[in-house]
């Protein structure tokens, strides 16, 4: 794994309990109301990439012992359970409409909280709280399981509607990556977001990596592999 490093904690040295967690989280959605339309937080961006620090194209967790299919997905849908339950307890501490919406993407368990039009308002146009409720949420997960998670959660659709553009970026770079022979910067992004290009750059072939500290974290594209 040679495209991600960080000197941020990790989500094992910021774990909170559950209850320190649900009071975290509905502090941060009061303040992104008031944020809203405004530059957000570097605490969510910075927690989100200590979280996804296996953010490249070869990610993958280690485990002593090689899980098995049935066992993982046993894993995952457990991580999914326990976040809906954080989630539908925070909605109802905020008095937010919302249905929590569980499934398995690969190796990850993903949440989606739809019906939700107050956060996704305020979740746009950057996905600032998104990235600060999936840290918390994966962090009453490890409070729960002992073991880190890589839970994608999404508001809205957000992510879905936003990896179309990523990948047509990413696609873009790649191809300037190949025509001028050298490598390719984009611009800084989140975690997720850089996930969805290394997995382009792969697929095409090319070798990518994240390079830079907090909100400057972005990924660069090489011309080989």
């Amino acid at each position: 794994m040679n495209d991600t490093t960080s000197d941020v904690p990790t989500s094992e040295e910021t774990a909170a309990s559950p209850h320190e967690a649900r009071a975290d989280a509905a502090a941060a959605t009061t303040e992104a109301a008031d944020a809203a339309g405004t530059t957000g937080t570097t605490g969510s961006a910075d927690t989100a990439e200590a979280a996804d620090a296996t953010d490249g194209p070869d990610a993958a967790d280690t485990a002593e012992t090689p899980e098995t299919d049935e066992e993982r997905m046993r894993r995952l849908e457990e991580e999914g359970d326990i976040a809906a339950d954080y989630l539908e307890e925070l909605l109802d501490i905020t008095d937010m409409d919302g249905d929590i919406d569980i499934d398995v993407d690969g190796d990850r368990a993903s949440v989606e909280i739809a019906g939700a039009d107050r956060l996704a308002t305020l979740n746009r146009p950057k996905g600032e709280l998104l990235d600060a409720l999936q840290e918390l949420t994966r962090l009453a997960v490890q409070t729960r399981t002992g073991a880190r998670s890589r839970l994608m959660l999404d508001i809205g659709g957000f992510r879905a509607e936003h990896k179309g553009s990523l990948e047509e970026l990413a696609e873009q770079a790649v191809a300037q990556a190949r025509e001028g022979g050298e490598a390719v910067p984009l611009r800084p992004m989140n975690p997720f977001e850089r996930k969805v290009v290394h997995d382009v750059a792969k697929r095409e072939g090319l070798r990518s990596e994240s390079d830079g500290d907090g909100k400057n974290r972005h990924v660069v594209i090489y011309p080989e592999a």
